[in-house]
């Protein structure tokens, strides 16, 4: 029944030897879903996908993150792969950006590759970052947070802004 030994089993639970009983890498695993009706106060750190779709209050963390058109993130985000169709108040690291046309960015993006759609905006500075973004991309949870990499994220917004506005236009 237990044994030292470090064998491994073929079968599930259920002595199916046909399923895999775990996922071995980030890639296989389904994305984490912050659901509409759901409000995070506090940071959050994914070696996988993320994707918003409610309220997150904090700096996040990911491989590959999704905001949906209806979620709001105040604070910094630092991943691979963004792709924002809601709003965003706090910087943007990312290698890949996309903004949708419903996108709303308070802050800067710093980036190695951007796509805007026609009718995204941006209240922020684009910056192409040199290299890759570290951290973002690692197998553990604990990777460096956005705060550590010199990232602030802002959960209130100003009547004012001191930055340029973008917005995208159709060519």
């Amino acid at each position: 029944m237990f044994s030292k030994g470090n064998k491994t089993s073929s079968r599930d639970s259920f002595g199916d030897s046909s399923k895999s009983s775990s996922v071995t890498t980030a890639e296989a695993a389904a994305p984490s879903i912050i659901s509409a009706d759901l409000k995070i106060v506090g940071n959050l750190a994914s070696a996988g996908d993320l994707q918003i779709d409610g309220t997150v209050e904090g700096d996040i963390t990911s491989r590959r993150l999704t905001v949906g058109e209806g979620a709001l993130v105040q604070g910094a985000i630092l991943a691979d792969s963004v792709k924002i169709y809601g709003s965003v108040s706090g910087e943007i690291k990312a290698n890949s950006v996309h903004l949708a046309k419903s996108a709303r960015v308070d802050g800067d993006i710093g980036h190695q590759s951007i796509a805007m759609e026609a009718g995204a905006s941006v209240s922020g500075r684009l910056t192409r970052l040199e290299k890759p973004v570290a951290g973002a991309t690692t197998s553990g949870a604990t990777t460096a947070s956005p705060s550590s990499s010199g990232v602030s994220g802002s959960a209130s917004q100003s009547g004012s802004s001191a930055s340029s506005s973008y917005s995208s236009y159709q060519s």
